[in-house]
């Protein structure tokens, strides 16, 4: 290996340590909230890549018809719980919040289908088309079982992942896609040249993350979804809901997820599928953050992506193995160095 290939692999494995950065940062926030390791987040950037390349092929994106699909089931499970509780006057509300606000993107999405629409266009209509799939997925699957443990949660998420998955083959179709590029040409760097979809992959993630930084420390939203990660009891105490900051979680994930799947489209053939190896290698990098740590999950983010990119050019059928098989130092470092706690409290004030 030359300095040259070194530098390709360096910029390579910072382009996919940009994308698991932006999927480890959806994680965090959602676990968390939640405590839910949510890996149904792949699934909705690759539902994202698709409905652009639907776009771009002049077709309506089969996604509306998840959406509508998964809105029909929120607002049942939604008045059912009404109903049982006999709160008959919140019932509109809860048809406007979990139908008709879900469906605003779908009709978006339907009035632009078969046009030829610039690009930006496409892309927010791609993204805005996926962000309720989180919450909604959430409404009808987990909030239901809010107050189980941290392992039923991960089952059930597991669980919804193939669900997912079987929606999306039946949705998508088993055949693969890939858009058209968001930047062209190549950037010169020091008589280097750096593709510039890559730049983009990386000023991208740096961006957001900022952007992420600042919701956080400058927004009352922000500061609700904080305290509600810190002490749930202490943020119910003060008027933050609980539900309510995670629907904003998941809201604020599928965002990260859309853009994930618009950026990774034209460098990837997307499948229905193509999702859960993405949501993985992000829960290494979340691993390594200790689930808590958002800066910690940006530096594992970024050392999962060399690894898988070093590792591709010594042995590519080797790659997954050797970023996978991060987890175990990981892991045994931190059995001995964090200490460890009961579930007791925390699971009562659940």
């Amino acid at each position: 290996m030359n300095w040259d290939v070194a530098l390709i692999l360096s910029f390579d494995g910072l382009a996919n340590g940009a994308i698991y950065l932006l999927a480890g940062l959806g994680l965090v926030l959602i676990f968390s909230v939640t405590r839910v390791v949510f890996v149904p987040f792949g699934d909705i950037a690759a539902f994202a890549a698709l409905s652009l390349a639907a776009f771009e092929t002049g077709h309506a994106p089969a996604t509306i018809g998840l959406v509508l699909t998964l809105a029909v089931l929120a607002v049942l499970v939604e008045l059912g719980v009404l109903l049982r509780r006999r709160e008959f006057a919140r019932m509109p509300r809860a048809v406007a919040v979990w139908g008709v606000l879900p469906a605003l993107p779908c009709l978006a999405a339907w009035a632009i289908g078969g046009r030829t629409m610039p690009a930006a266009v496409n892309i927010i209509v791609s993204i805005l088309l996926v962000v309720p799939i989180g919450p909604l997925i959430a409404r009808v699957a987990l909030q239901p079982i809010a107050d189980a443990s941290v392992l039923v949660l991960l089952i059930a998420s597991l669980a919804l992942h193939f669900l997912l998955s079987g929606l999306g083959l039946l949705f998508f179709g088993p055949e693969g896609s890939r858009t058209s590029p968001l930047a062209n040409g190549a950037v010169s760097l020091g008589g280097f040249s750096v593709g510039a979809q890559t730049l983009l992959m990386i000023a991208s993630a740096v961006v957001l993350s900022g952007l992420f930084y600042l919701l956080f420390e400058r927004t009352l939203t922000g500061k609700a979804l904080r305290a509600t990660a810190v002490n749930r009891v202490g943020a119910r105490l003060v008027g933050v809901r609980p539900a309510r900051t995670a629907s904003l979680a998941y809201c604020a994930a599928s965002l990260l997820g859309g853009l994930i799947g618009v950026l990774i489209a034209p460098v990837t053939t997307m499948y229905y599928d193509s999702g859960f190896i993405i949501g993985l290698k992000a829960f290494v990098a979340a691993i390594i953050g200790g689930l808590t740590s958002y800066p910690l999950t940006a530096l594992g983010a970024v050392a999962v992506g060399f690894v898988e990119s070093f590792s591709s050019f010594w042995s590519g059928a080797f790659k997954d193995v050797m970023v996978f098989g991060l987890l175990i130092p990981v892991l045994l470092i931190r059995s001995y160095l964090v200490p460890h706690f009961e579930e007791d409290a925390e699971e009562i004030d659940q």
